[in-house]
């Protein structure tokens, strides 16, 4: 058992030590990340923000466990991620993280009640436990009346909520995010953003990747990247709730 799932919440979600990842070898070997180093808690919704090429994403796919570094440390929910296998990876996201990306990723031919149901099904729920907590996510992201239609007959934040939805109806430790509302109108961007800081918990947490300025006021915490490297780290001691 991890130690966030243990109830511990006193100890990191996640931690970094001096990550370094390097692209190429010999001469064509490129730098992206220099010696980065952090630690997130339960109960923080931290943003991740920078310019284009700054690291973001390659920080991001690290930390879950998508690519191992050249070198440094990563510990994600209790576990030292960068000392496991691939399977022993896979299973730590299936079952703890939940994720949610710029694209949604939905499967076309699927409803958006399929949709949420399957991935459940994907991580050993047995369907007649999918279906409906499948159908209790989607209601709780306002999606009562679209549960039967397909990705095709949903508008663009009507996906990313059913992405949101899906990444949340498996009660993950933890969600990440990347650029989860760049193609969103405004008023659509706070609205998802809404429905991942009220996943976060005392013992949640959620990091999300963004260039969105709109999303800061939903933040715990706002790290900045310039290339490669953390140039701030600023917590938001005294947050108003989001209207």
């Amino acid at each position: 058992m991890t130690a966030a799932l243990a109830g511990d919440v006193s100890r990191p979600m996640i931690g970094a030590a001096n990550v370094r990842m390097t692209f190429g070898k010999g001469e064509l070997a490129t730098a992206v990340l220099h010696d980065i180093s952090l630690t997130i808690r339960p109960g923080q919704l931290v943003l991740l923000t920078g310019p284009s090429g700054s690291g973001k994403t390659t920080l991001v796919s690290i930390l879950a466990g998508v690519l191992r570094p050249t070198g440094g440390a990563v510990d994600v929910l209790g576990e030292r991620i960068t000392s496991m296998s691939p399977g022993e990876i896979t299973r730590l996201r299936r079952e703890h993280i939940g994720f949610v990306f710029q694209g949604d990723y939905l499967f076309p031919a699927l409803t958006a009640l399929s949709n949420v149901a399957e991935v459940l099904c994907l991580r050993g729920l047995p369907r007649a436990e999918a279906v409906p907590r499948a159908r209790a996510a989607l209601i709780q992201v306002g999606l009562a009346e679209r549960l039967d239609h397909r990705p095709n007959e949903l508008s663009g934040g009507q996906r990313q909520r059913v992405a949101v939805a899906r990444a949340l109806a498996s009660t993950p430790s933890l969600v990440i995010g990347d650029e989860i509302t760049s193609a969103l109108d405004g008023t659509t961007a706070l609205e998802i953003m809404s429905l991942v800081r009220a996943f976060v918990t005392p013992a949640t947490a959620a990091l999300i990747v963004t260039h969105d300025h709109r999303l800061e006021k939903f933040a715990d915490r706002i790290i900045a990247m310039e290339d490669g490297r953390i140039v701030a780290d600023t917590v938001i001691e005294r947050r108003q709730e989001p209207s």
